[in-house]
């Protein structure tokens, strides 16, 4: 029979060949999805510059005369109360 210094012994290195062995499988799988990732990344297109510099024109969300009615209907409704 073994004595117990000789299995801590005999299980302290097979933790280390363990840890050991996830550590540089889990390095090769990085290295490998970054260079998968570099390979077939998207081509990133150029954006247009000619719309960059113009301003983009939008319309009100509410027209002048939604506004003007809304406004009279709150005010109807604060002479009521």
């Amino acid at each position: 029979m073994e004595t117990i210094s000789e299995q801590l012994t005999d299980a302290l290195g097979i933790m280390i060949l363990g840890m050991s062995l996830v550590f540089v499988f889990l390095g090769i799988l990085i290295l490998g999805m970054k260079l998968v990732a570099k390979k077939y990344a998207p081509v990133p297109q150029e954006k247009a510059t000619v719309n960059a510099r113009q301003p983009a024109v939008t319309k009100p969300a509410v027209s002048p005369l939604m506004a003007a009615v809304i406004a009279s209907a709150i005010h109807q409704h604060r002479q009521k109360a």
